[in-house]
């Protein structure tokens, strides 16, 4: 598996290195696509000043758990450089708040390790799209004018954002680059979005939906991205949805795997 570190620094080309900082995800290194004064920490509800990083431990625990779902104290301590029991103090004074909780978790012999998660006002302190209006909207274009205009509105958008995705990608021929560039987009647009690479090609994921309301008013919206994905990434990838926040998951996550072009397909097997 080929490992990579997160960054914060502003996205640039794919063809250029970025300053780092690690954020061990899981058995890889997941990264975290560019995030600049137009990126995801542009629309998180810190202290009303969201123009910049979060600073605060209290702030880099929150996107920590939003980010890796369940962590114990130790491991939140360790990301952040200092103790678990300095992290567990910050942690306490989270759930004072009710932005996060904690649950027991036994894992072999001894006593059970408390896992701490974002509580759901944890969860919004991420953007939420203006949920109520957007999915108020739904409703009423389904109600006043049918399925159908909806299902244009959303043909609409997907081709307005695959004219945006293809020219971000123009001139870009790896898929791993592909990949790149589509994380660095969904990430300027609030979906906290990283990959990683190993070896079964690719994985996409996705920390928040920022969309979250429309997509539970109108399952056409999660359908309409994953087929944008497939769009973007060509006929050499094969993209399936591994995990759904729709369906319940912590993230909404993308298998992406390489493969060849019908022509080539064909070619190689004489047809």
């Amino acid at each position: 598996m080929q490992k990579h570190q997160a960054t914060l620094a502003p996205i640039r080309s794919a063809a250029e290195g970025a300053a780092a900082t690690p954020l061990p995800c899981g058995i890889g290194r997941i990264m975290l696509a560019g995030a600049g004064s137009d990126g995801y920490f542009q629309r998180m509800d810190f202290d009303n000043n969201p123009s910049r990083e979060p600073t605060t431990a209290a702030e880099r625990l929150l996107l920590l758990l939003k980010t890796r779902g369940g962590q114990s104290a130790a491991a939140l301590g360790a990301a952040l450089g200092t103790t678990g029991e300095a992290a567990r103090q910050q942690l306490v004074k989270l759930a004072e708040a009710g932005l996060v909780e904690s649950a027991p978790q036994r894992a072999g012999v001894g006593r059970p390790v408390q896992l701490w998660s974002l509580t759901a006002a944890g969860h919004a302190r991420f953007p939420d799209g203006h949920a109520e209006m957007v999915a108020g909207l739904i409703a009423g274009v389904r109600r006043e004018l049918g399925e159908a205009a909806l299902e244009r509105l959303i043909a609409a958008r997907e081709a307005e954002t695959l004219a945006r995705y293809a020219d971000a990608t123009a001139g870009t021929e790896a898929l791993r680059d592909r990949v790149a560039t589509l994380a660095g987009l969904r990430t300027r647009e609030g979906y906290m979005a990283g990959w990683e690479e190993d070896e079964n090609g690719f994985l996409l994921v996705e920390n928040h939906c920022p969309i979250c309301a429309a997509a539970a008013a109108c399952q056409g919206f999660c359908r309409s991205e994953l087929d944008l994905f497939r769009r973007v990434l060509g006929p050499e990838a094969r993209v399936e949805r591994t995990e759904h926040i729709q369906a319940g998951a912590r993230r909404c996550a993308y298998r992406i795997r390489p493969q060849s072009s019908r022509s080539e397909s064909e070619h190689h097997h004489g047809v």
